[in-house]
């Protein structure tokens, strides 16, 4: 028993390390799948609400899979750069087209994620026509999981962590320090209601080339700010279970978040639109299957759902405490 609970704080210690470099971040995950909830028409969003403390709970199992899954680590990102100039327009859409032009070893080694939305689409379109209500629930959140990460700058880049232009750590301090500083003065309200996409493939590499176009401003920035820190004063060690690391300082999040202006919030509500889209694109694609009858909303339920939406649009889901990342 005693071994059994050394060997679990350990893999709990690592987990909590591995997320905290690789991903949006709990936060920032559960947040967008808990708004593009709200962007879902009628009945399906009913049935997604009837599920959502299950859907935002598992947001951010993909990256538990990391850990047990040493497959899964490459489908969470694409390192651009590596296939030459102006690669994001010209690799292949197609997965397996893909793998014959540069083999399934080069693709691994450089990122999977835009042809990872693809394969978990049609999971999710497969889920809905089956009508398994535990299925449905497990694809969408899978899904919305990888077009989050498609939408992350670092997550298209070799330099993900700046960590070859002095600047290691900007992917924990864009992605999950920053987001939960300041989600209390970003706009989570999005007019956007969800719509079908005819062209599944061109949306994620839009989504890939829109993040990746955000990098040079981001490592300019850093830069500009790190200016108002000398030496290595931008930077304050903490205990992480047992191992010293370097992070940025709060005080330089809230300076550098500020020279960023809006870039994090506006790739926040990017990917709940996306992601809302993706849902509804997959439902459609299934022949749009009665979900009421699958997991139906009591009258309490709508009730609460009505006031997190009439708290969305005035934009105090944080305000009201009905941010469920907040809770968590």
């Amino acid at each position: 028993m005693k071994k059994f609970f050394n060997h679990s704080a350990v893999i709990f210690s690592c987990l909590v390390i591995i997320l905290s470099f690789c991903s949006w971040g709990f936060y920032v995950h559960e947040t967008t799948t808990q708004l593009a909830v709200y962007q879902l028409p009628g009945n399906m969003r009913q049935f997604f609400y009837s599920n959502i403390d299950s859907l935002v709970n598992s947001s951010i199992r993909p990256d538990k899979r990391r850990y047990i899954d040493k497959t899964e680590n490459p489908k969470h990102f694409i390192d651009i750069e590596a296939y030459g100039d102006s690669a994001a327009y010209k690799l292949p859409w197609d997965y397996n087209t893909a793998v014959k032009k540069y083999s399934i070893d080069t693709l691994q080694k450089y990122g999977l994620v835009p042809y990872q939305v693809l394969i978990e689409y049609d999971s999710l379109v497969n889920a809905f026509r089956h009508t398994n209500v535990d299925s449905i629930i497990f694809y969408a959140d899978d899904l919305a999981h990888y077009i989050e990460d498609a939408n992350v700058p670092l997550h298209t880049a070799i330099n993900y962590d700046g960590q070859l232009t002095g600047q290691r750590g900007l992917h924990a301090l864009w992605e999950s320090t920053i987001p939960e500083i300041e989600t209390v003065n970003y706009n989570l309200y999005s007019k956007h209601k969800a719509e079908y996409v005819k062209d599944k493939p061109a949306m994620v590499w839009d989504a890939i080339r829109k993040a990746h176009a955000l990098l040079p401003e981001m490592f300019a920035k850093e830069k500009e700010v790190a200016k108002n820190f000398p030496g290595d004063s931008k930077y304050v060690e903490k205990m992480y279970y047992g191992k010293m690391r370097k992070v940025y300082t709060e005080e330089f999040a809230k300076q550098y978040a500020e020279a960023l202006g809006a870039s994090i919030n506006n790739q926040l509500i990017h990917s709940a639109n996306m992601v809302a889209d993706f849902w509804y694109s997959a439902w459609v694609d299934a022949g749009k299957p009665n979900l009421k009858q699958l997991s139906a909303l009591n009258r309490a339920g709508k009730k609460k759902l009505r006031r997190e939406m009439r708290a969305n649009r005035k934009n105090e889901l944080f305000e009201k405490g009905m941010l469920r990342a907040r809770k968590e």
